[in-house]
């Protein structure tokens, strides 16, 4: 199958449209804790396929940055949240060989409280965990999603 722009698709990578965007996709990231652990994801899909990273996906004509990411934890780790406030806004822009940006996203990440729910795998999801501050470094997650989970922290009170 054959991406917007020329590129292969397979199996593992984004959904249509999401590949080699005519224009940044708006995304959204929610950081979730429970008893002093933060709630990770393995992704199952590009970019970041096989990666830890944190819940969340692209926001969808007409929702709101808040609706998107409620519906993007429930469908992704089974939870219902309530969206708090914002944590960080940045880019994330994956190139590829010839350096035409493969993904390019605006993320929104935001601070979550749990409302209800147990944890589990969606179908975008391969693994979901609740990971211990000290244990960051064996998920491999992005220095910018260490930051993300830092300042979400700093900004729930925690240390």
């Amino acid at each position: 199958m054959t991406a917007p722009g020329g590129g292969a698709r397979g199996a593992d990578d984004a959904p249509s449209g999401r590949e080699y965007p005519s224009r940044p996709i708006v995304g959204v990231g929610g950081v979730a804790f429970v008893d002093g652990r933060v709630l990770v994801i393995k992704r199952r899909f590009e970019p970041l396929a096989g990666r830890w990273s944190l819940p969340g996906g692209a926001l969808e004509v007409g929702e709101t940055l808040a609706e998107g990411l409620a519906r993007e934890m429930k469908e992704e780790t089974g939870l219902d949240v309530e969206v708090g406030p914002v944590v960080d806004v940045f880019d994330r822009i994956t190139r590829d060989e010839q350096g035409r940006a493969r993904f390019h996203y605006v993320l929104v990440d935001f601070l979550c409280t749990i409302r209800a729910g147990t944890p589990v795998a969606g179908s975008d999801v391969a693994e979901v965990a609740l990971v211990e501050m000290g244990d960051l470094a064996g998920y491999e997650l992005t220095p910018k999603t260490i930051d993300v989970i830092g300042r979400a922290l700093a900004l729930a009170g925690g240390t």
